[in-house]
């Protein structure tokens, strides 16, 4: 029986030291379904919460060798979507219902009464949605690689296009595993990354192995012009973005820029693609934090 938490022998200390970093399933029940979430460290009143959300088709562990490098200056935890990781599928989704999850989890989790939302790429929807509808509960939202679609724009329901396709079952566990891959596709360089993100991305099922995310999550969701309404946010937010994000191309980084307010920074992560934190973890967790200590001295000072 294959473990989750197998860690790679090539993976450097600093991987393992934080991917051993204890921690501890939570959920809660939001509109019929269960939510799991991650959490590291003690809850303590006098720190701020900092809640981690994944991107599509992917789950709360693509944050665990981030997540422990934070705990000593908040109450952290990151979240399964619905639809996705550990969570329970809807028959629909949308980005008001993902930002009432985040919501959800800050309160099971104690993160308390005000709290920091990192995002990355289609969790990036949720994220904005809780700046925007639940702004007394947000002190700041960090958007990471997530573009800012033209109004109107709509994936569509037709699954040839989708880059999630038919859900498949494959006989055992490893021949599962090597069917990994990145969506959008991009090589990385951390391999023991991949390999661990993958042993989590995976649920036994009749007949064998299979992923455990809705692959039609993104036919499922109910989008919003959310190019209509980010420039109206009225806590501080941040964008970090890969280098080489094919998502951040000159067009696109104009474009995204256009519809946030002037003020907000947007930060180029050196010799990343989308999956910024996959590629380039240290440098990412550093530059988060820089955004959150400049968020938290100028509410102290």
């Amino acid at each position: 029986m294959p473990t989750d938490d197998i860690i790679p022998a090539a993976a450097p200390a600093w991987f393992t030291e934080a991917v051993s970093s204890p921690r501890r399933d939570g959920e809660t029940i939001l509109d019929g379904a269960r939510i799991h979430y991650l959490q590291w460290g003690t809850s303590d009143a006098g720190r701020p919460g900092l809640l981690f959300v994944h991107g599509g088709g992917a789950h709360a562990h693509w944050w665990d060798f981030i997540a422990p490098a934070f705990i000593a200056d908040f109450n952290v935890a990151a979240i399964d979507l619905s639809g996705m990781g550990d969570s329970d599928h809807r028959d629909s989704y949308s980005g008001d219902q993902f930002a009432r999850e985040l919501i959800a989890v800050c309160d099971a989790a104690d993160l308390g009464r005000e709290v920091f939302i990192v995002g990355h790429s289609f969790g990036g929807l949720a994220t904005l949605k809780a700046g925007l509808q639940h702004a007394e509960r947000v002190r700041g939202i960090v958007v990471c690689d997530s573009a800012i679609f033209p109004p109107g724009f709509n994936p569509g329901n037709d699954m040839r296009v989708s880059p999630f396709k038919e859900r498949r079952t494959y006989p055992d566990f490893e021949t599962a595993l090597s069917r990994f891959k990145l969506v959008p596709p991009q090589p990385c360089e951390n391999p023991f990354i991949l390999d661990y993100i993958a042993r989590h991305s995976l649920a036994e099922v009749d007949g064998g192995w299979s992923w455990k995310f809705d692959v039609r999550f993104l036919q499922k969701t109910i989008y919003d012009d959310m190019a209509n309404h980010v420039r109206n946010l009225q806590v501080p937010v941040a964008v970090i973005y890969g280098e080489n994000s094919m998502l951040f191309g000159k067009s696109m980084l104009k474009t995204t820029r256009s519809y946030y307010a002037e003020d907000v920074p947007f930060i180029a992560l050196p010799a990343a693609r989308h999956h910024l934190f996959l590629d380039q973890p240290l440098a990412f967790t550093e530059t988060l934090r820089e955004v959150l200590d400049g968020w938290t001295r100028r509410a102290a000072a």
